[in-house]
């Protein structure tokens, strides 16, 4: 089977898009096209599957003859932008909307009778759990995923203020929204925190481990559990987040829900600073939670079965048992 996986906005390297459903789909023996915009985020496409480069965000006319380009002899679409959806040839294969953010009903009935729609109800959210992390520490707090306004940045500014004088550094590691980007330069210049950028899924997982805890203070617009909990689960840190993700985090007692409020979150953080046996209790039965329901190479079979039945397969390829490669080109 050949997947044409497509999208204009996201990170080309984005966790769910390259590690985990383009590496499944690899894993599988299928081939991959992926359509990304590879130079707008000066990233060279990985060994293992073939690219197509494209714009960021709103070029349509471009986007389309890309999109057209990566459709050739595809077997099915995979498609992660809802506005990509409106660019779609009259001549195509089976078209899969992968769908994140909550949807309002009218318009996912709409997707659901033109389209296939992956949702977390058909193959939940997921991520890699560390067999073996470290105990959480007391010197530093991180944030996983991208970084803009409705998902705390001033907060997490202030916040890296406020935590300064009690020793705790506070470590951002994701892209961000452009109109962020001069708080966050200016925060690093000044010495109150710690920004990476975008750094692959991977060594940003990695680069989390041992922290006192993970946020994620999400406004109240957005719903549904972001899946930088689930990370933080899987690497065993204590989870502060605001009451999106309460009914998982508080059902596990892997952590503590607060309001988007910097004074509640200074207080959480202090006081698992001043209680190890309470972090460490909350990264245990995170990390148990997520191995047990979370991990994705326990998710991925049943993601490449549901891509093989849309596109029309009579019978699953037999799935290969060693990984083909996906590195970086020289």
């Amino acid at each position: 089977m050949r997947v044409c996986v497509a999208t204009t906005v996201h990170h080309p390297e984005d966790a769910r898009i390259m590690h985990r459903q383009i590496r499944a789909l690899l894993d599988a023996g299928h081939q991959v096209t992926y359509v990304a915009p590879f130079t707008y985020f000066n990233v060279t496409p990985p060994m293992g599957l073939d690219p197509v480069d494209v714009p960021y965000g709103g070029h349509f006319g471009r986007a389309a003859a890309g999109l057209r380009r990566g459709l050739r002899g595809a077997d099915l679409l995979l498609v992660h932008d809802h506005a990509l959806l409106r660019l779609l040839p009259h001549r195509r294969p089976p078209v899969v909307w992968d769908v994140r953010e909550p949807v309002a009903p009218r318009r996912l009935a709409r997707a659901e009778r033109r389209y296939h729609v992956c949702s977390s109800s058909v193959v939940p959210e997921a991520t890699v759990v560390s067999p073996n992390p470290p105990a959480p520490g007391d010197t530093r707090v991180v944030h996983l995923g991208r970084l803009s306004a409705e998902r705390g940045l001033a907060e997490l500014i202030r916040l890296a203020e406020r935590l300064a004088p009690h020793g705790i550094r506070m470590e951002l590691i994701g892209a961000a929204e452009p109109g962020v980007r001069p708080l966050l330069r200016d925060a690093q210049r000044v010495g109150l925190l710690d920004w990476y950028g975008h750094v692959p899924n991977r060594h940003a997982l990695r680069m989390a481990e041992g922290a006192l805890a993970g946020l994620s203070l999400a406004a109240e617009t957005v719903t549904g559990v972001p899946t930088k909990v689930l990370d933080y689960m899987g690497r065993g840190l204590p989870v502060i987040t605001t009451p999106q993700a309460a009914p998982l985090v508080e059902g596990v007692g892997c952590g503590i829900v607060v309001p988007l409020n910097v004074d509640a979150v200074v207080d959480a953080v202090l006081d698992l600073k001043e209680d190890p046996a309470r972090r460490v209790a909350h990264g245990a039965r995170g990390h148990a939670e997520a191995r047990l329901r979370h991990h994705w190479p326990d998710q991925a079979p049943t993601f490449v079965a549901r891509m093989e039945a849309w596109a029309g397969l009579t019978a699953p390829v037999r799935h290969r048992a060693v990984k083909t490669p996906l590195s970086r080109t020289a």
